[in-house]
């Protein structure tokens, strides 16, 4: 006995393992043949050797038995997924917008690697890249198309292809020459060049006669149903008589970008660089959506061309979250006030907002006719307009020195300073005007 167990002590593997040698009667009892119960790791579908006394051979060793050989092979385990980026904000659910280094042929590239529809692409004047407009078509959520192409170096920026709408409230005469200190009978902004990023304008109406310099239809695949709203913002801007605008004589360039009340991050990018095309001097952006990376260079490169960019803050209420593009530096964030200087209270509120002006109830010409309107869009128009007025009296006033201005010449409201409701306060055009460089 001592002698077997010493015999069964040196039975090793060829990896060091101790081979313990069954006496042939266990070994009979667990053969696979007898149709007796089989041990884990025998039998038909095991992954070990079908006799326990048989060891397994050193894989180095030179060709392994045909068992082993016909095994399946083991799977790599699943690469990591991608943590999905955070999307926040109103989006359009199967599109990304992405800029792209390189040439038409690197577009199609990435958009076989990523399983991805190209839906348009354009050279951004603004951006100085290509801007393409991928489609998801396997339900892919936007987060996580976002997070994989973050991983590849072709692609410059990546953002959700957000949704914008105009800020306009539901609702005698138009107040805002008084409440602002300006003479009717004196304004003008006489060959200042203002764009209007708005819906489809009635450039028949008698408010706009003359005034409509050019247009252009960043979504042309949509048919066109709502002409009031930018048909009112550019009235009150430049309208000529009876509609008399707070910069009569000044040259709108009209873009249409809304339909329905709403657009996308890639139709309002074509519009802002068309504007800039255009030699914009102005541009008024009465509509709100969540913060947007392309939109936000988009600003920023406007700006750096000299263009002063007016918005609205938004009509959502004192809770609602930053509106863009009125909370991106260098936009100037219009709130609305009534004919008692009273703050709009539909009016978004935040350390963004800059500076008040009328928009509440006032009238403004409106596809066909007029109409009583009511919201921080049409505030907007009303300092865009004032704005014409000062670079109509000298075009060489920069953007940071018109936002300086505008800040030291308001009429305080509120709270003492600038505060989350009126900003710097109510704008002053006649303070304006009279400043000095």
């Amino acid at each position: 006995m001592a002698d077997s167990a010493e015999c069964r002590a040196d039975a090793r593997d060829p990896f060091g393992r101790i081979v313990v040698i069954l006496p042939d009667i266990l070994v009979d009892l667990f053969d696979a043949g007898a149709g007796g119960p089989q041990p884990p790791g025998v039998g038909t579908g095991s992954t070990g050797p079908s006799n326990p006394s048989v060891a397994t051979p050193d894989p180095g060793a030179g060709s392994p038995p045909a068992s082993i050989a016909q095994r399946p092979p083991v799977n790599p385990p699943p690469a990591p997924l991608v943590p999905p980026q955070a999307v926040t904000g109103a989006f359009v659910p199967d599109e990304v917008l992405v800029t792209v280094d390189g040439n038409a042929q690197a577009v199609q590239d990435i958009a076989a690697a990523f399983n991805l529809d190209i839906r348009a692409q354009r050279l951004s004047a603004l951006l100085g890249v290509t801007v393409v407009r991928f489609g998801i078509p396997d339900g892919r959520p936007v987060g996580t198309v976002l997070a994989q192409l973050a991983n590849d170096g072709r692609t410059l920026q990546r953002a959700p292809n957000h949704i914008y709408d105009l800020q306009q409230a539901a609702g005698i005469v138009n107040y805002a020459f008084e409440r602002i200190a300006l003479d009717s009978s004196d304004a003008s902004g006489e060959n200042v060049r203002v764009a209007v990023i708005d819906t489809a304008v009635d450039e028949t109406h008698p408010a706009l006669a003359g005034v409509i310099a050019g247009r252009f239809d960043a979504m042309p695949e949509t048919p066109i149903k709502d002409r009031d709203h930018g048909t009112s913002i550019s009235g009150l801007i430049a309208g000529v008589g009876p509609f008399r605008g707070i910069a009569p004589g000044a040259i709108i360039y009209h873009a249409r970008a809304f339909e329905g009340g709403t657009s996308t991050m890639d139709v309002l990018l074509a519009a802002l660089d068309w504007s800039a095309e255009q030699n914009a001097q102005i541009v008024n952006m009465s509509f709100v959506g969540p913060r947007n990376d392309l939109m936000e260079i988009g600003c920023a490169a406007a700006r750096n061309l000299g263009m002063v960019l007016v918005a609205a803050v938004g009509n959502n209420g004192p809770k609602a979250p930053y509106g863009y593009p009125a909370a991106y530096d260098g936009v100037i964030a219009v709130t609305a006030t009534d004919e008692e200087d009273e703050l709009m209270p539909q009016a978004n509120r935040g350390a963004y907002v800059f500076i008040a002006a009328p928009g509440v109830e006032m009238l403004a010409p409106v596809d066909g006719g007029t109409d009583v309107v009511t919201g921080t869009s049409f505030a907007a128009a009303i300092v865009s307009g004032a704005i014409a007025n000062l670079l109509q009296s000298d075009a060489s006033h920069d953007s940071g020195w018109i936002e300086d201005t505008l800040a030291q010449t308001a009429s305080d409201l509120g709270k003492k300073g600038r505060d989350s409701d009126y900003g710097f306060g109510l704008i002053n055009a006649k303070a304006v005007l009279d400043r000095k460089p």
